[in-house]
């Protein structure tokens, strides 16, 4: 049996191709949302940690291998271990999704500039999942969600 006889026609080919792609558009949205947020979360959180496990040699790896421009090193350190503290727990909650996905976007701007420019493959995929979060929200399982379907519900 030929592969033509297996899949069909031509048109019958092009309808199921179609049809299987207008299965994509249901994909949940929250679903992508909450997939990203996790993962950007577990990455900076464990970024943070790392830091915090070791004060000393975050410090002297601030001011002696990260070139971060403007910034004396260990001011450098203390906002980058903050942001790494900080914003995680924003994502996973949905709260200021938005905001915790263009600081961290910064953050990992000033990463790939100054600092790890060779780790770019790694820092696209995190810029992807941010910029997502950025122009979409936070998605449905998110507290950002609730606080404006509750606004919502009291405007009207």
């Amino acid at each position: 049996m030929s592969i033509a006889a297996t899949l069909g026609q031509p048109s019958h080919l092009l309808a199921r191709l179609t049809k299987l792609v207008g299965l994509f558009n249901h994909f949940p949205y929250a679903v992508v949302a909450l997939t990203a947020r996790v993962a950007l979360a577990q990455v900076f959180w464990s970024s943070a940690r790392t830091h915090l496990a070791s004060w000393d040699t975050t410090l002297y790896m601030f001011a002696n291998s990260y070139q971060v421009p403007l910034l004396p090193p260990i001011l450098a350190a203390y906002l980058a271990v903050a942001q790494e503290v900080a914003m995680p727990p924003l994502l996973l909650l949905g709260l200021g999704t938005r905001f915790a996905a263009l600081a961290l976007l910064g953050m990992t701007a000033v990463i790939e500039i100054f600092v790890y420019p060779q780790a770019w493959p790694t820092h696209i995929q995190w810029a992807a999942m941010m910029l997502v979060l950025i122009s979409q929200g936070g998605g449905k399982f998110s507290l950002d969600a609730l606080i404006a379907r509750l606004a919502r519900s009291r405007l009207s």
